[in-house]
């Protein structure tokens, strides 16, 4: 059985706007290029029109996997867990060992981007995190060894 590929609304929403966008401002743009770069006359020699199609078969790449993709997401609206644990959704603020904070939303993998706090729950810490609470103590394997993180809030509200 496939394993479920679980994406929130905000999530889902970025990928179709990049899907929007690519088909109706970007391709536009570079096959009317391609065309202007073809009627200069020798295909063969001509870096415009070779670059044009290749950046043309890199968007049409994109597009094909990008409406592959969501059409396998499913679309999660996250809710609050009444005991208080992390899922899917939560915003979770954690201390490591050297006591710096960070906080993160659990995600899914599409739309992780650790520069903004968005963390997979596919991901080590992400896996680690899942269903603990306030207070609880996570112990992550990373590459370097292992380290603890211990959970210090968890919110359904972005910070």
């Amino acid at each position: 059985m496939a394993k479920a590929h679980y994406i929130t609304p905000e999530g889902f929403r970025r990928l179709s706007e990049e899907h929007w966008a690519i088909w109706t401002v970007q391709r536009p743009r570079i096959v009317a290029e391609v065309e202007a770069a073809a009627a200069m006359g020798d295909r063969s020699e001509n870096a415009e029109y070779i670059y044009g199609k290749r950046k043309l078969r890199e968007l049409d790449r994109r597009l094909r996997y990008l409406s592959e993709r969501m059409d396998s997401l499913s679309v999660v609206e996250p809710k609050p867990d009444r005991t208080g644990r992390a899922f899917f959704g939560a915003w979770v603020t954690v201390e490591q060992e050297d006591g710096e904070a960070r906080t993160y939303r659990l995600v899914g993998a599409d739309e992780f981007d650790l520069a903004n706090g968005r963390l997979s729950v596919d991901s080590p810490l992400g896996r680690a995190l899942l269903g603990k609470r306030e207070g609880d103590v996570a112990m992550v394997q990373r590459p370097a060894g292992p380290v603890e993180v211990t959970i210090v809030e968890v919110s359904w509200e972005a910070p």
